[in-house]
């Protein structure tokens, strides 16, 4: 199983980068999981929300490849537990061999993104930057696995 997450935006934080780094890691016992960027050209002021949209969406068009399930990670996703979300991934293991998870920016996804998309999950009702998915994410991740493969991470 390949897992990639991309995310629109660059991580600021050092403390984002570092505990991601750690849950990045930790996955790596468990699946082949990459992490990219896009960059994203200087907002200005003058643009508008949904020109920032289209331009951000070509870029993660081409991050994309045609046979990789895509999931969104957009508030208004389906939410799940952590342990259906492990059942969920070990579902989908077994139908696809590429998953990409894709964090947009500021102003969400644009629609051509929505129909590119196979599925779309909410990590939390709250808003969050998306620094913070990106490490909300990953220790999400690597708690579905560890359930997955019955190791004692998680308590219920």
């Amino acid at each position: 199983m390949k897992i990639r997450l991309i995310q629109t935006g660059k991580t600021h934080f050092p403390f984002v980068k570092d505990g991601f780094e750690l849950y990045e890691k930790k996955l790596g016992h468990y699946i082949h999981f990459t992490y990219g960027e896009i960059q994203v050209p200087n907002k200005d002021k003058h643009h508008q929300s949904d020109a920032i949209k289209k331009t951000e969406a070509l870029l993660q068009l081409k991050a994309i490849k045609p046979t990789d399930f895509l999931i969104l990670l957009d508030e208004n996703g389906k939410s799940y537990n952590s342990v259906s979300f492990a059942q969920y991934l070990d579902k989908l293991s077994m139908q696809t061999s590429s998953i990409v998870f894709l964090i947009g920016g500021a102003f969400g996804f644009d629609e051509r993104i929505y129909q590119r998309a196979n599925a779309k999950l909410s990590i939390s009702a709250f808003t969050f930057s998306h620094q913070l998915v990106k490490l909300v994410f990953a220790e999400q991740l690597y708690r579905a696995y560890t359930i997955i493969k019955g190791e004692p991470y998680h308590h219920e």
